[in-house]
């Protein structure tokens, strides 16, 4: 009999579906000859999401990148992200992860076992609350937080956006994936990039896998 991971070649086969409070429906699929995680109208991870991903940890430098010593990551999902860092760039130090779904971090574990990732932790929470509460300093903080398509309102936000860049330590970087599906998304992350004075150094790369966008920010005093 034919292997699913193998027939996925030709068709995605499901193997798991989640209802789930927080992102409607989570599923698990063999896509391709590997497993990704959607929700119901993207995907969450493994699959375009970490081609996004890896060209915005390109855009900032594998090397340099290497050098951190603590990265925080706000949205996991299956973690596609991590394994990206300590897999394919070779990152040692310490990487945070931040996820509200319950649900996806069982799936996680289940299906893509970051909970097996030595110098990862993940925490269940929700990244605004987060990020009010830690004390730590980041060198790379990686924002990749949606449900579903839609990405909530408190990321563009004075407030959020002046405790993320107090979290990060000077030379760090802020890698920021964002949808644009409108012309209102398109103003609204024009009106992001404004937020960042002349200490800041901010590279928006549009038409990232269609409609992502992805900015890089460098915290440069």
């Amino acid at each position: 009999m034919i292997s699913k991971k193998l027939l996925s070649y030709f068709i995605p086969i499901k193997i798991h579906q989640k209802k789930s409070a927080i992102n409607k429906n989570l599923e698990v699929t063999w896509t391709n000859g590997q497993l990704v995680m959607d929700s119901k109208n993207t995907n969450y991870s493994y699959g375009s999401l970490q081609r996004i991903l890896r060209k915005g940890l390109h855009y900032i430098g594998f090397e340099r990148i290497r050098n951190f010593k603590s990265i925080l990551v706000l949205g996991v999902a299956g973690g596609s992200v991590v394994k990206t860092l300590t897999d394919e760039i070779g990152f040692k130090g310490q990487i945070t992860g931040v996820e509200l779904d319950p649900e996806a971090i069982a799936l996680a574990k289940q299906y893509f076992q970051i909970d097996t990732i030595p110098n990862f932790t993940i925490i269940q929470d929700d990244a605004f609350e987060f990020v009010l509460k830690t004390r730590e300093k980041y060198d790379l903080i990686i924002i990749d937080v949606f449900q579903d398509t839609v990405m909530p309102n408190f990321l563009f936000e004075e407030f959020f956006i002046n405790r993320i860049n107090f979290l990060l330590t000077i030379n760090g970087f802020i890698l920021f994936n964002t949808m644009v599906l409108n012309s209102d998304h398109k103003q609204r992350n024009s009106d992001y990039r404004s937020r960042f004075d002349p200490n800041y150094s901010v590279r928006m790369y549009p038409k990232v896998e269609d409609h992502n966008e992805l900015f890089t920010i460098k915290k440069l005093a």
